[in-house]
Order: C-alpha cells, then sequence, then structure tokens
C-alpha cells in the first residue's frame, strides 16, 4: 500500500480531529492564555501604585489608616495584585481561547448560546464587581467604622487585610451576577428545569445564607449586603427559566403544526 493511500485512509470524515490533533489545539490554546497573562501581570505590576492609591481612596475618605507591619508585606500584595489583574484583564482571551476550542463539537444553535453567554457573562462579572465597588465596600466600611461611635479606638488597618477583603468582595458578587447568565446557559442546552428551581426554592435560600455567611466577614451587614443580591438573582433566573421554557414549548407547537401541514 502506498504512502498516498495510508494518508488519505488516516483522515477523518468530515473535518473530524483525532485525539493527538485534539491535545495539539489544546496546547496552542494554553500557550496563548499562558502568554497573555504573564504579559498582563507583569505590566500590571508597574501600576500597582495606582491601583492600590485608588482602591485605599474610599477608605481613607471614610476615615481609615493603611499599613504594612512586616518588610515584605506591601511587596507581596502588589504581586498578589498584579496576578488577580492578569487574571481580570486576560479573562477575554482565555474565554475567546476557550470558545474556539469548543466551537467545533458544537451544533449550530448551541454555539450561538454558548457564545453569547461567554460575552454576557463576562458583562455580568464587571458589573458585580463595579457594583461592589461603588456600593458594597463604602457601606460596609462605614458600618465597621459606626462600630466605635465615641472613636475611641484608631482605625488602622494592615494593607494585606484590606485588599483580602476587597478582592474578595469584587470576586464574590462579579461571581454571583453570573447566575443569570449561568441558568439561561443551563435551560437553553436542556439542563435545568424551571420545577426543579421552584420547589427548591426553600433550600436555595438556606444556602445563600450559608454562602454569604462564609465569604463575607463575621457581621450581619456585609451577609445582608451578599445574600439578598443573591436571593434577587435567583428570583430573576427563574423567570428567565420559565421564559426559555413557554418560548421553547411554543417553537415545539409551531414545529408540530407545521409537520401537520407537510403530511395533509
Amino acid at each position: 500500500m502506498s504512502k498516498r493511500a495510508v494518508k488519505k485512509k488516516d483522515k477523518k470524515p468530515s473535518g473530524e480531529m483525532g485525539i493527538i490533533e485534539h491535545l495539539s489545539e489544546l496546547r496552542k490554546r494554553i500557550f496563548v492564555i499562558v502568554v497573555v497573562f504573564l504579559t498582563i501581570t507583569v505590566v500590571s505590576f508597574n501600576f500597582c501604585d495606582d491601583m492600590v492609591a485608588l482602591l485605599v481612596k474610599k477608605a481613607n475618605e471614610i476615615g481609615y489608616q493603611m499599613v504594612y507591619i512586616s518588610p515584605g508585606e506591601l511587596f507581596t500584595q502588589y504581586i498578589r495584585l498584579a496576578i488577580a489583574c492578569g487574571i481580570v484583564f486576560s479573562s477575554p482571551v482565555i474565554l475567546f481561547e476557550t470558545w474556539f476550542f469548543v466551537k467545533p463539537a458544537l451544533k449550530k444553535n448551541e454555539k450561538t448560546i454558548v457564545f453569547l453567554s461567554l460575552m454576557a457573562g463576562l458583562l455580568c462579572f464587571i458589573a458585580g464587581a463595579l457594583f461592589a465597588y461603588f456600593i458594597v465596600v463604602p457601606i460596609t466600611l462605614t458600618f465597621f467604622m459606626s462600630v466605635d461611635s465615641h472613636q475611641s479606638v484608631r482605625a488602622t488597618i494592615s494593607i494585606q487585610n484590606y485588599l483580602s477583603f476587597v478582592l474578595t468582595t469584587l470576586i464574590t458578587f462579579g461571581t454571583v451576577f453570573e447566575m443569570p447568565v449561568v441558568t439561561i446557559l443551563l435551560s437553553e442546552l436542556g439542563l435545568l428545569k424551571t420545577e426543579w428551581l421552584t420547589k427548591s426554592r426553600r433550600v436555595v435560600i438556606v444556602v445563600i445564607f450559608v454562602i454569604a455567611a462564609i465569604i463575607t466577614p463575621p457581621d450581619v451587614v456585609s451577609q445582608i449586603l451578599v445574600a439578598v443580591p443573591m436571593l434577587l438573582l435567583f428570583e430573576v433566573s427563574i423567570l428567565l427559566s420559565k421564559f426559555i421554557r413557554k418560548r421553547k414549548k411554543n417553537q415545539d407547537e409551531e414545529d408540530e403544526d407545521e409537520d401537520d401541514e407537510c403530511l395533509d
């Protein structure tokens, strides 16, 4: 058998890739993501002074004073902040590389759903982080400051603890705000049922407050500020799931009517 015949025999029909091609494609995507992430991280480190000044500004306006209590603490936090910026600002590249990798395995309607979900998820994450930065963080800091009504204790915070609090809050709300997007995606793919969401409402409420208690500082205000948006987003998710189910039902009925007309 000639080499040309062997090559023709090894080719996959309809442009399908074998396991080697998949691994090679995955390696290329990961390489691009790593390069972009490292580049943005290194560049972000040069702007950490400005970013820390911006994050600390709100706390200073309320009355907090930032300090670092070990020689390398501020430098360590700069590295941590640069890595966080690397992840956030490279996320569009991560999403697009993920999209291009899974795209060949999806059907036409699934491609549209997944692509729009990825873009909407990114926008919702940004919206949640902005909501946390402009509303949740100032309210929480003000509440902590108001505990000492006589101002007998000076509010001095370690920069490590402050940045941990701010970054955790931003990431938490960014993730929480993606709940409707995840619901739409799973509902469109038929993996999530409206009945399950409705029946599990009581359980979900308890779980939400437990999660809020775990991811927030030990005070009621922070827990409520996290739990209330999660509850509202859960209710929005139920409404969206019902809407998608109704739309699918109407579409199925229209398809059945068209089939009946064709048979007639």
